[in-house]
């Protein structure tokens, strides 16, 4: 260990001069900016004291941030909003389960869902690596580009799903005089304001958003229990009920898991003698608690859809935002309950801040060029596409949201397959294997033959046993009368036997 430690410091040196001239880190002096001759975004972002590092390794000294609260309240907030709720009732509305049978589904999926998202975080404080770049280690150069890519896509997915069940609330409250666009613009803004300024102002912010959120859900409960309009139905059990559990639980984890692909990118300026027991019970907690709670709150709310005639129609033409104003302003709390419903709209910047952070990390990872465009221009880039996908998608709220949290599953549940099994299996379960500091030098990690292969399985997995509107697998239509999806668990269990059997000749043949 004494060895290993020396040659890391030897080797950290080295790679400093090699690396870090091309870079300056968030705390940078005007002096070094200039020296490292950043372009002028950077150079303006740092005069406003925005955090100008990008998927550049996170040294020693920069590693100050120790609250352990810090990163469990990041994911608090980001999940006590209302694309939880919105997501919740998808189990009542559109799977068509009993309200203990989403409940059930809604526990246990998020909780292999989030169990990735508090794992992989504590590789950030550890090597000090953003989670793209050190999946470099797991998977290869190349697997990993392929993941960067469908992660930027992934961030402008899951910014315009949360954008539009916000931006149907504001436009409900506002008695249709605000449109869905005005809507969409506001929210958009408000995240590129917290995003620009990066990783210490994100947690400063995460850290106390959740409280107004919590507050009016909590006002919410009080008030749907006052209508005396909960419906639970009975328990049906049989193949169709299994494969639309199954297709809820797909959707469900899809959601749970889907900060996975950028877990470290939160944890990266934790110290490295962070005690990763207690930041990952923390992570998990923080995230699991919201989620679920949230969760089962929206699937509770929906079930009012089946016996009041009123709410029904409401959700039919406003989705979730005309399910919350029904129960907060009509013949409810009126002026106050509007109030409410705007600031459970803007509870959604919380949600979209991860994303639209983590975009401008994985689009430096996918090309060496694309690392040049500094992450604030990046965030705005992204956060502009979000903007011109949601608008249109707005009217369609319910069945993209559908899709789309069952396509994130499908690739996160083979990014979790691979990476798992590479750390576990081929590393060994040992950071110390890991040559963090030659993150840059294409001879430390594999060339992704093998993570490519596991990939490409994990697809064929996906095709067997997806049920989406538009294509349902074979398998997947054995499952009901609606089908069943099950192409998560068949996609993360053919990546793993893709992968780890062309590992073994990868490694002694190529690298």
């Amino acid at each position: 260990m004494k060895e290993y430690t020396e040659e890391k410091s030897v080797g950290l040196e080295h790679e400093k001069s090699i690396v870090y001239d091309d870079f300056a880190p968030s705390s940078a002096s005007d002096a070094e900016v200039q020296d490292t001759q950043l372009n002028f975004v950077d150079r303006w972002a740092h005069k406003l004291k925005a955090e100008t590092k990008g998927i550049d390794l996170v040294t020693d000294e920069e590693k100050t941030d120790s609250s352990v609260w810090n990163a469990a309240t990041m994911w608090l907030s980001a999940n006590l909003v209302i694309a939880t709720f919105a997501l919740g009732a998808l189990g009542i509305t559109v799977f068509n389960l009993a309200f203990g049978q989403a409940v059930l589904t809604i526990i246990f999926f998020s909780a292999i869902g989030n169990f990735t998202v508090a794992y992989f975080s504590c590789f950030g404080p550890t090597l000090g690596l953003r989670q793209m770049i050190l999946s470099r280690f797991m998977i290869g150069d190349l697997t990993v580009r392929i993941f960067s890519v469908i992660n930027v896509v992934a961030c402008v997915g899951w910014g315009a799903v949360n954008i539009m069940s916000s931006a149907q609330l504001l436009h409900i409250v506002n008695n249709g005089a605000l449109p869905p666009w005005a809507g969409c613009l506001i929210l958009v803004l408000c995240t590129i304001l917290v995003t620009f300024f990066g990783y210490h102002a994100i947690h400063f912010y995460e850290k106390w958003s959740w409280i107004p959120n919590l507050i009016i859900f909590i006002i919410l409960i009080v008030r749907f229990a006052m209508t005396d309009n909960f419906h639970s139905a009975n328990f049906v059990g049989g193949e169709t009920t299994a494969g639309n559990v199954l297709s809820f639980g797909s959707t469900v984890y899809g959601f749970a898991t889907g900060w996975t692909t950028y877990a470290s990118d939160y944890t990266v300026y934790q110290p490295r003698n962070t005690n990763l027991v207690k930041l990952f019970i923390a992570i998990f907690i923080g995230i699991y608690a919201p989620s679920v709670f949230i969760l089962i709150l929206g699937a509770a709310c929906a079930t009012a859809t089946k016996t009041n005639p009123a709410w029904a129609e409401s959700y039919d033409n406003y989705s979730v935002g005309g399910l919350v104003y029904s129960i907060l302003v009509t013949d409810s709390l009126h002026g106050f309950g509007q109030f409410c419903c705007v600031v459970l709209a803007l509870s959604t910047i919380a949600n979209n801040i991860p994303n639209m952070y983590s975009i401008a990390l994985s689009a430096q990872t996918v090309w060496t060029k694309f690392s040049k465009v500094p992450r604030v221009a990046w965030t705005i880039i992204g956060n502009g596409a979000t903007l011109a996908i949601c608008i249109p998608a707005y009217y369609k709220f319910e069945s993209v949201m559908e899709n789309f949290m069952n396509l994130i599953s499908y690739y996160l549940a083979i990014y979790e397959s691979l990476v798992l099994s590479s750390h576990l299996i081929w590393h060994k379960g040992k950071f110390r294997s890991y040559d963090y500091e030659r993150y840059n030098d294409k001879q430390s990690y594999p060339v992704g033959l093998a993570g490519t292969f596991g990939f490409c399985c994990g697809v064929a997995g996906v095709i067997l046993g997806m049920n989406q509107t538009w294509y349902m697998g074979v398998i997947a239509r054995q499952i009901g009368d609606y089908g069943g999806d099950i192409a998560f668990e068949l996609a993360f269990a053919f990546a793993f036997i893709g992968f780890n059997t062309t590992r073994y000749f990868e490694k002694k043949y190529i690298r």
